[in-house]
C-alpha cells in the first residue's frame, strides 16, 4: 500500500500522507473507500499511531478524506479533491509566475508556454 524510506529527508508521517494521496489521486483509493484505522495502519507499517493520526490529520484539513465518529475514515469525494489539489498547486506556481513577470515574461509568452510552445 504505501512504501517508506528511511532515507527520505521527509518526515514519515508526510510519506505517509503522501502515499495515501497518491492512491486517491491514481484511484487505487476510490471516493468512499474506508481507508483503514489508525492502529492498523500503525501496525501494518510498524509505525506509531501518532504518525498515521497526523498523517490522517492533514489529509482531512485538506480534504482528501472524512472522519465519521463511530464508523471511520473515508476517502472524499473526487471533485473536493481535485478541487483542493489544484488549489495547492495554484499556490505552488504563484511565485513562479511572478518571477517569471518580473524577468519580461508576457501573457502571450506564458500562453505559449502553457500549450507546449516554447519561448
Amino acid at each position: 500500500m504505501i512504501h517508506l524510506d528511511y532515507r527520505d529527508t521527509r518526515p514519515i508521517y508526510e510519506q505517509v500522507r503522501d502515499g495515501l494521496r497518491k492512491l486517491m489521486v491514481t484511484g487505487m483509493l476510490r471516493p468512499g473507500d474506508k481507508l483503514p484505522s489508525v492502529r492498523a495502519l500503525a501496525v501494518e507499517l510498524a509505525i506509531n499511531p501518532n504518525t498515521i493520526q497526523r498523517a490522517y490529520a492533514q489529509l482531512e484539513a485538506e480534504g482528501y478524506i472524512l472522519s465519521v465518529s463511530g464508523k471511520g475514515t473515508f476517502v472524499a469525494e473526487l471533485q473536493d479533491q481535485n478541487r483542493l489539489r489544484r488549489m495547492e498547486l495554484e499556490e505552488k506556481v504563484r511565485p513562479l509566475r511572478d518571477e517569471l513577470r518580473s524577468l519580461g515574461m508576457t501573457a502571450e509568452d506564458w500562453a505559449a508556454l502553457w500549450e507546449g510552445g516554447n519561448s
